[in-house]
């Protein structure tokens, strides 16, 4: 991570493999592939975010608009970040802090959106509009500020010490444990109201699909990604593939809602409902 790195780099005490990526002349463009799989995946999203739109009576369309707006800021985020992209120190530190920032912003708005199937508040008004982005603007102030401290050791509080294996607790909690989580809840959530609610089971394909496809990712992400690396010399590595699955995990995530916003799902009323 490049906030832990003395040189802000993806070089680090923490040995490993080295991405090369395409030497340039003011410096190396280190992952072309994820660079392009983040275009990919803002336009991608935008065309689900304008489908979206079309959707008038879908419960949570206004919502589901927000967390797509979310994953593209993290995809744009992402290829400074994890793209490799030549930038300055300063800068690279900056889209860091927005980058985890909006990832913990981003799960957390998809959460709600589960929470909105449940019709606790009304979906779409400006109060179940107003609470998601206040709560998610906490989250992403909050672990920005952390994230740009460590970074730039405004105060020491956060500064990672390499005898210590560059150990940050505030920055595993808000940038692994808490988004996984919030992704666990938001699974645990949707399948009560699909399965007791609605009564139905297809769409508990679209929903273990992308939990099934999202956990690939992080996979090769954290356990395939050295082999990769050094099987292509420094060329590629595992945050490439971590890029396309998780947009194929978003892209069925809006599959999933979609089709629970349809409106010929019966109601079950009996047995499936609530004791």
């Amino acid at each position: 991570m490049y906030v832990l790195s003395e040189t802000h780099t993806q070089r680090g005490g923490w040995a490993g493999c080295d991405l090369q990526g395409i030497p340039l002349s003011n410096g190396y463009l280190g992952n072309l592939g994820s660079i392009l799989l983040c275009g990919i995946a803002i336009v991608v999203s935008i065309l689900l975010l304008l489908r979206s739109e079309r959707k008038k009576a879908a419960v949570g369309r206004r919502e589901m608009q927000l967390f797509l707006l979310g994953y593209i800021i993290i995809e744009i985020c992402e290829i400074f970040t994890v793209g490799e992209f030549p930038l300055s120190e300063t800068v690279r530190i900056a889209f860091t802090g927005i980058h985890i920032g909006m990832i913990i912003a981003t799960t957390w708005i998809l959460l709600l959106n589960a929470v909105v199937g449940y019709q606790v508040l009304d979906d779409g008004t400006p109060l179940s509009l107003g609470l998601m982005a206040i709560s998610g603007g906490v989250l992403f102030i909050g672990t920005g500020y952390i994230t740009l401290d460590t970074g730039f050791h405004w105060t020491n509080e956060f500064v990672p010490d390499p005898a210590d294996h560059y150990r940050n607790i505030a920055l595993y909690v808000l940038y692994q444990l808490a988004p996984l989580v919030f992704l666990v809840a938001f699974y645990v959530l949707e399948a009560i109201l699909v399965l007791r609610i609605l009564g139905e089971l297809r769409p508990m394909i679209y929903l273990t699909a992308a939990a099934v496809l999202f956990a690939i990712g992080q996979i090769f992400n954290y356990v395939i990604s050295p082999y990769i690396c050094n099987g292509t010399a420094g060329k590629i590595d595992g945050a490439l593939f971590e890029t396309l699955f998780t947009l194929l995990a978003v892209v069925t995530i809006w599959i999933f809602w979609s089709s629970i916003t349809e409106d010929d799902w019966p109601i079950a009323s009996q047995p499936t409902g609530y004791p």
